[in-house]
């Protein structure tokens, strides 16, 4: 009897959604937790450390280091000039492009494959591609020259950051179009309809019409752009190497470098202040869109 009770419990306890919403989870979570979160936690108290192997606890000496240190400041100003740049510039673009695609054009189907198409070419494929255009060598030197314009050293000048900026914006580009689609999409037409017959011109209508209803969306790619800018470091390792030009030596390299020299203390110590950065962010964009909410109700 003691038996069917408990197998009667387990069998009710499975048939509740939240445990097997648990169980669908748990691989995911996990995972997540092995190779994100416990290596993490982990870092962020190797930061305090003077060692990681019976290191005792040093304070803010390591994060004091940092910032003392010239190639952190540089890698920090320029991973912060290429967010500030690159963020603004691909949701305007793909914001624009979205509502070209959401007109009924005759190349609509042949753009939309165009703009997707970047986000399921392997990296390596990409870097290769770009490499070929702005090698010293390179397509682009070639149409240059072609033109009697001097060449240029892209990436061992100050262009480098404006061809990092470029490739990123045409990998990413694809997933933010997709996004903002689907928010057109979803927007009623009847407020278009509405708007027509009250007179509203093209400008009226985009304005408190298209931007308002998107304003949810938009806050959502700023956020993903935002995390993906930061993630362009396997892009820009490939194409430069370790030690690339100053104007596009970013975090990511120093924290590759500190590796490599098994510095784990100043390693540990940059990814939790990017980490933090990244956090503080997001929750300043989501409680902006909180507001934004509460002030549209």
């Amino acid at each position: 009897m003691g038996d069917k009770r408990y197998r009667g419990k387990i069998l009710k306890l499975l048939r509740q959604d939240w445990t097997v919403a648990v169980l669908f989870l748990a691989p995911s979570l996990i995972g997540f937790a092995i190779f994100y979160l416990i290596p993490f936690v982990m870092g962020f108290f190797y930061s305090f450390q003077d060692s990681t192997v019976d290191g005792s606890f040093v304070g803010f000496d390591n994060y004091n280091e940092l910032y003392a240190s010239g190639s952190f400041r540089k890698a920090a100003t320029n991973t912060f000039l290429f967010t500030g740049i690159s963020v603004p510039l691909i949701v305007v673009l793909s914001l624009l492009f979205a509502i070209l695609l959401n007109q009924k054009l005759f190349i609509r189907n042949w753009l939309q494959t165009a703009f997707v198409l970047p986000l399921v070419v392997p990296v390596a494929s990409i870097v290769m591609m770009w490499q070929i255009l702005f090698d010293w060598n390179g397509t682009v030197n070639v149409w240059m020259q072609s033109m009697h314009i001097e060449r240029i050293d892209w990436m061992k000048s100050d262009w480098s950051m404006g061809v990092l900026v470029i490739v990123y914006t045409w990998k990413n580009i694809g997933y933010n179009i997709i996004l903002f689609l689907a928010g057109l999409q979803s927007i009623p037409k009847d407020y278009y309809e509405t708007a027509d017959i009250e007179g509203a011109g093209r400008f009226h209508k985009l304005i408190h019409i298209t931007l308002v209803y998107l304003t949810p969306t938009m806050f959502f790619v700023v956020l993903m752009s935002i995390i993906n800018s930061f993630k362009v470091f396997r892009e820009t390792y490939l194409i430069a190497g370790d030690y690339p030009h100053d104007r596009i030596y970013i975090l990511q390299h120093y924290m590759n470098n500190m590796f490599l020299s098994l510095d784990i203390q100043k390693l540990t110590a940059a990814a939790t202040l990017m980490v933090g950065c990244i956090l503080i962010s997001v929750t300043v964009m989501l409680s902006i869109e909180r507001r934004f909410r509460k002030f549209m109700d």
